[in-house]
């Protein structure tokens, strides 16, 4: 039987199109995957981002608490108050 040039057997088409669609499902699963993995990344950094938040916000409340405290001791007062605590008279 001779074949002719150009043509493919019904064979290696059902192969070509096997392999296309494997090749096909391949890809779609490792973009999945891929998906799923910055999802993941962004959720992490998504929590460190509002830990940070919360840990600045505590920071400066922190800063504006002892703020107060600052002007206090910088006043005659507050110095004759430091002085007195340390022994001084």
């Amino acid at each position: 039987m001779a074949k002719s040039r150009g043509c493919i057997s019904e064979e290696k088409a059902k192969r070509i199109a096997v392999g296309a669609t494997v090749g096909g499902m391949l890809l779609i699963l490792f973009l999945l995957v891929i998906l799923i993995v910055q999802f993941v990344q962004i959720g992490v950094k998504r929590s460190e981002k509002e830990r940070l938040e919360q840990e600045i916000e505590h920071y400066s409340q922190m800063i504006e608490a002892d703020q107060s405290d600052l002007d206090y001791y910088r006043t005659e007062k507050g110095l004759y108050y430091l002085a007195r605590q340390e022994g001084w008279k």
